[in-house]
């Protein structure tokens, strides 16, 4: 199996969600369900306040394990909605 590259878009449910708390939180997602490895991390402003998570880590290539990673990501407290935006094959 190839490792991916996955690209997460999280929302916040309001400008005043602390986004570096959901960010740790992710991060012990990922580590849970792929492992510690590749990942980083910035905020990208939306619109009025609201800023999304941008989250990019490495996993090994697995039919439906980014849907799980999602809904647990989705169900925690102040975020209000996660896409995976890009998965990639990586290279080398």
């Amino acid at each position: 199996m190839a490792d991916v590259v996955v690209t997460m878009k999280i929302m916040q449910a309001s400008p005043d969600v602390d986004l570096s708390g959901i960010d740790d939180k992710v991060k012990s997602i990922l580590e849970k369900h792929v492992g510690k490895g590749a990942y980083k991390s910035r905020q990208e402003p939306v619109a009025f306040g609201i800023n999304a998570l941008i989250s990019t880590f490495v996993m090994q290539e697995e039919g439906g394990k980014t849907d799980l990673i999602e809904k647990e990501v989705e169900a925690l407290e102040g975020v209000q909605s996660v896409s995976i935006t890009d998965v990639r094959r990586s290279i080398g």
